[in-house]
C-alpha cells in the first residue's frame, strides 16, 4: 500500500511514551501517521510526518488541523501529570493539564471529526487514566481525565450514526518517563495487582484494535487497561 492510499491517523504526543508506542504500532499496521508534538520527533519512517505544535496554543492547533482534514483517526495521547493535595494544589499545573488534556482534545475533535462524519467513517481514541475514578493527591489530574470520558460519551452519541466511534483507553500505572518526572515527587505509582507496570506497547495494541474495522461496534466506552487496578471500584 502506498503512503498516499494508506489510512491517515493523527497522534498527539508521538515523540515519547504512550503516544510514541501508538504511532509505532499504527505505522506497523499500515497507517500513515501525523505526529503532533512540541518535542523533536523520535520516529523515522517513510509514512510518519512530524507536526511541531504546542498543544496548549489554540491558534497553533487550528493551523495544524487545517492541514489534516483527510485524517481517518485521531488519537490524543499527549499528557502531563501534576500532583498536590487540598491546601497545596498546583493551580498553574492544573490549568496546564486542562489545556493539554481537555482543551486540546476538544479543539482537535472539533476540527477533525466533522469531516470524518461527512465521509461516513472515523475513529477517535482519547488516552485517559484509571485515576479518573479518583485518587488522593491527584484531584486535578483526575478531573481532566474524567472530562475526557464525558466528552467521548457525548460525542459518540452525536456521530455514531455517521460511522465514527469515540472511545477512551484508561491505563493504570505505565512504564514511561512520566514516572520519573520531578513534578510527581512524593506520589509514587501504585503497582497493579498483576505485579508489574503496564507497558506502552500494550496500550498501543488496544488502541490499534479500536481503530480497526472489527471495532466498529465499540463506541462511547472507557476501556481500562490497568492490570487489575480497577477491580475494587
Amino acid at each position: 500500500m502506498s503512503n498516499e492510499s494508506a489510512p491517515h491517523a493523527v497522534v498527539t504526543g508521538s515523540s515519547g511514551g504512550i503516544g510514541r508506542a501508538i504511532a509505532s504500532r499504527l505505522l506497523a499496521q499500515g497507517w500513515r501517521v501525523s505526529g503532533l508534538d512540541l518535542a523533536a520527533p523520535t520516529l523515522a519512517h517513510e509514512a510518519f510526518a512530524h507536526v511541531a505544535v504546542d498543544l496548549c496554543d489554540a491558534d497553533a492547533i487550528a493551523r495544524a488541523a487545517a492541514g489534516l482534514q483527510d485524517a481517518q483517526a485521531l488519537v490524543h495521547a499527549a499528557g502531563v501529570l501534576r500532583v498536590g493535595p487540598l491546601g497545596a494544589l498546583d493551580h498553574a499545573g492544573g490549568a496546564l493539564m486542562w489545556r493539554l488534556h481537555v482543551d486540546a482534545a476538544t479543539r482537535l475533535a472539533d476540527a477533525l471529526v466533522p469531516a470524518m462524519a461527512a465521509r461516513g467513517h472515523g475513529r477517535v481514541v482519547f488516552v485517559g487514566s484509571r485515576v479518573a475514578q479518583g485518587l488522593p493527591g491527584r484531584g486535578q489530574y483526575a478531573a481532566t481525565k474524567a472530562a475526557l470520558i464525558a466528552l467521548a460519551r457525548s460525542w459518540a452519541a452525536e456521530v455514531a450514526a455517521q460511522g465514527v466511534t469515540v472511545n477512551v483507553v484508561s491505563p493504570g500505572a505505565t512504564q514511561t518517563s512520566m514516572l520519573r518526572d520531578p513534578a510527581r515527587a512524593g506520589s509514587a505509582p501504585r503497582l497493579p495487582p498483576i505485579g508489574r507496570l503496564i507497558q506502552p506497547e500494550e496500550i498501543a495494541a488496544l488502541v490499534g484494535f479500536l481503530l480497526s474495522p472489527p471495532a466498529a461496534a465499540i463506541t462511547g466506552q472507557d476501556v481500562a487497561i490497568c492490570g487489575g487496578s480497577s477491580l475494587n471500584r
